[in-house]
C-alpha cells in the first residue's frame, strides 16, 4: 500500500549534449576585435590622405596653368607699342605691321609715293621702311592698303594709282594693284571761266591680300604727283599679316 504521506518526488533535468550553445568572448577574442577595428581606420585614414593628396595636387596643377595663362597675357602686353603721340596699339598676335602717312615730299624718283613713318599715328613694326618703299621681313600673307587724294580740277585729269612690288625672283616690278581713271571737265567759257585755284578732290583706294617673301618690297606710284594733296592727313599705305609660312 503506498503511502500517502511520502514527499514529492524530485524533478529529474537531462543535459542533451548536441544543443547549441553561444561561447562567452575571452580576452584573446577581444584584442582580434580590438585590432580589426584599427585596420580599417588605418584603412580609412589612408584613403582619405589619398583624396588630399590628390586635392592638392588638382589645386597646384590648376595654379600653374592659370600662371602659365599670365603669363602668356604677359606676352600680349609686351606686344603693346607706343605710338609717337603717346597713345598705344595692342598687338595680340605679335605679327608685321604698318601704317605710313602722306609725305609733304608727296613723289619722289620713278614716280614713288612718299611716306612718313615717324609722325603722329604711323608706325612700323616687324617691317622696315626706306624711300618711299616698306620692306618685308617674314614671309607670309599680307593685306597691303593704299589711298590717295587727288586734284582732278583740271581740264582733263588722268589718274594711274598704283601698289607694286619688286622681288628678287623676277627681274622687274610687279603690280599687285592699280586704278586708272579719266576724269574730263567741260570747256571754260567767258560766262563760267575756269578758276585756276579751284580744287576738285577725288580719292583712290586700293586693297587686296598677297603672299610676300621676305626681302620684297612694296611701293606706291602715281602717274601725275602734282596732282597729289601731299600732307598726312589725305594720303596713307599699310600693310599687316594675316597669317605666316615658314621659309622655303
Amino acid at each position: 500500500m503506498a503511502e500517502s504521506g511520502a514527499g514529492t518526488n524530485p524533478q529529474v533535468f537531462v543535459v542533451d549534449s548536441q544543443a547549441c550553445y553561444v561561447p562567452l568572448p575571452n580576452g584573446s577574442n577581444r584584442r582580434r576585435k580590438r585590432l580589426g577595428q584599427r585596420f580599417v581606420h588605418l584603412l580609412v585614414g589612408l584613403a582619405m590622405l589619398g583624396l588630399v593628396v590628390q586635392g592638392c595636387f588638382i589645386y597646384k596643377l590648376y595654379n600653374k596653368a592659370e600662371g602659365g595663362t599670365s603669363m602668356s597675357r604677359a606676352g600680349e602686353i609686351n606686344a603693346i607699342h607706343q605710338l609717337p603721340n603717346g597713345r598705344y596699339f595692342t598687338q595680340i598676335q605679335d605679327k608685321p605691321c604698318a601704317h605710313l602717312l602722306g609725305s609733304s615730299k608727296a613723289v619722289g624718283k620713278d614716280k614713288v609715293v612718299q611716306w612718313e613713318n615717324n609722325v603722329t599715328n604711323s608706325f612700323t613694326h616687324l617691317m622696315v621702311y626706306y624711300n618711299g618703299r616698306l620692306f618685308v621681313q617674314e614671309k607670309g600673307y599680307y593685306y597691303i592698303y593704299s589711298k590717295v587724294h587727288l586734284n582732278a580740277a583740271a581740264k582733263c585729269s588722268l589718274i594711274k594709282h598704283k601698289v607694286i612690288k619688286h622681288t628678287e625672283a623676277y627681274g622687274k616690278p610687279i603690280d599687285l594693284m592699280k586704278s586708272n581713271s579719266l576724269h574730263c571737265h567741260p570747256s571754260s567759257t567767258e560766262d563760267h571761266p575756269t578758276d585756276p585755284d579751284a580744287q576738285e578732290l577725288w580719292d583712290s583706294f586700293l586693297g587686296g591680300t598677297f603672299l610676300l617673301e621676305s626681302q620684297d618690297e612694296i611701293f606706291v606710284t602715281l602717274e601725275d604727283g602734282r596732282k597729289i594733296l601731299p600732307g598726312p592727313t589725305y594720303n596713307f599705305m599699310g600693310a599687316f599679316m594675316i597669317s605666316s609660312l615658314p621659309e622655303s
